[in-house]
């Protein structure tokens, strides 16, 4: 059962995360909700890649008998955090550009000023 926890955390996220970015009407909010889902993501991937009692890629001296963890999913969430930075700061700024245009964070709103 223990094993299984990581992705039961990663159900979790994820259902938090949809919820805000469906039901929720504040920009920073939906921000802050795919930053959950991508949290979830990396979490996810993670946990793909871990292999119980297995020696870390970097290790090169490692014998043979013992199994070496799998270093792409590892490479991948450094890579999807990195992404996952600059997709926030994109969002943030466009929240912010928008509060300065409409004096509003609220989508509703938004729309119906631009309409």
């Amino acid at each position: 059962m223990i094993l299984n926890l990581p992705f039961i955390a990663v159900a979790v996220l994820l259902l938090i995360g949809f919820y805000g970015l469906l039901f929720k009407d504040n920009l920073i909010k939906i921000t802050m909700s795919v930053v959950i889902i991508e949290g979830a993501v990396n979490l996810f991937l993670v946990s793909l890649g871990y292999v119980e009692g297995a020696v870390p890629p970097v290790y090169t001296m490692a014998p043979f008998e013992e199994p070496m963890a799998f270093a792409v999913p590892q490479a991948l969430v450094i890579t999807a955090i990195v992404i996952g930075i600059a997709v926030t700061t994109l969002m943030l700024a466009l929240s912010v550009r928008i509060y300065q245009t409409y004096g509003t964070l609220d989508t509703k709103e938004v729309r119906r000023l631009r309409g």
